[in-house]
């Protein structure tokens, strides 16, 4: 969905093109499927076209499934759509890479998203897993910042969130206090 809007027609040339760009930072393809053997198919395909490609999974029985097997060739996984500590901790049991819990998505419905970042990073301390956080649907500075103090290894931050992390009320007044002072000294001629 992101690369057909950012113009990419071909999901190929698109992750290969990302994939090379961003290296060797990974990148996640989702598999298009519910099926366990075209999961496979897709996600043996995927890992071929770059080393850093992670094969994006959906958090679904027959995704766990996969999560295993790619696992097993030495194909990394993120699982996908996670709403629950209890689902991280099957997809880390199964051998995910990385697990993507939406917090932005569990805020929508009148939960807190954070609180589930926090399960999973402890339950995953407590287990020595391997399995990464990738905190996912970030809405706002707050969940940066949460996701970092918590431990959480990675977050999928929007453009329009990154500007916001930057900007504080105190720093604009105290800039354009001291561009004031400036013009008030005398300058040589």
């Amino acid at each position: 969905s992101i690369m057909l809007r950012d113009g990419h027609r071909d999901l190929e040339s698109g992750a290969k093109a990302i994939a090379a760009l961003v290296e060797p930072r990974p990148v996640s393809i989702e598999v298009v499927t519910n099926d366990l053997d075209e999961m496979l198919d897709q996600g043996r395909k995927f890992a071929s076209w770059a080393p850093n490609i992670v094969v994006k999974i959906p958090m679904i029985e027959e995704g766990i499934k996969a999560v295993k097997r790619l696992s097993v060739m030495g194909i990394r996984t993120n699982v996908t759509l996670v709403f629950s500590a209890s689902q991280a901790l099957i997809a880390a049991k199964a051998g995910a890479s990385f697990v993507s819990p939406f917090v932005g998505r569990l805020d929508d419905i009148s939960h807190v998203g954070m609180d589930i970042v926090g399960d999973i990073v402890g339950i995953y301390d407590n287990y020595l897993f391997d399995t990464e956080v990738i905190v996912a649907s970030i809405r706002n500075p707050l969940h940066v910042v949460e996701a970092a103090r918590m431990g959480a290894h990675i977050a999928t931050i929007p453009y329009s969130v990154i500007i916001q992390l930057m900007k504080h009320p105190l720093t604009d007044i105290g800039l354009a206090k001291f561009l004031k002072d400036w013009e008030k000294v005398p300058k040589k001629r």
